[in-house]
């Protein structure tokens, strides 16, 4: 449908962009590498299904890893994705996706 010849043009942008992630708490539930400098961490998110975050940075790596005790054998994701186990009161802030192919990432631990 074209919009009438009379009616003025507007300049500028008239769509918006809907943002798909939210902030929230995970609780973290294993690991991906080692316990030392974990490479992914498997986190519980408040929904309750657990994902695999996005690769976390040095800083990151280096703050948790102290704070991971590894349990023995190994878990999966509903994707299929596994992991290390582990125990604790590791709390982090992540950003989750909404969207179908959700991605979690790491921002802060808590």
């Amino acid at each position: 449908m074209a919009k009438p010849l009379k009616s003025a043009y507007t300049a500028g942008r008239i769509w918006s962009k809907v943002r798909h992630a939210d902030t929230v708490d995970a609780t973290v539930v294993g690991f991906t590498g080692t316990a030392r400098h974990p490479r992914a961490l498997a986190v519980q998110l408040p929904d309750g299904r657990v994902a695999l975050s996005q690769r976390l940075t040095t800083a990151l790596a280096s703050v948790v890893g102290p704070r991971l005790v590894p349990q023995a054998g190994r878990m999966f994701t509903k994707a299929g994705d596994s992991y290390t186990p582990a125990v604790g009161d590791v709390v982090v802030e992540v950003v989750a996706g909404t969207t179908r192919h959700a991605v979690v990432t790491v921002v802060r631990l808590r």
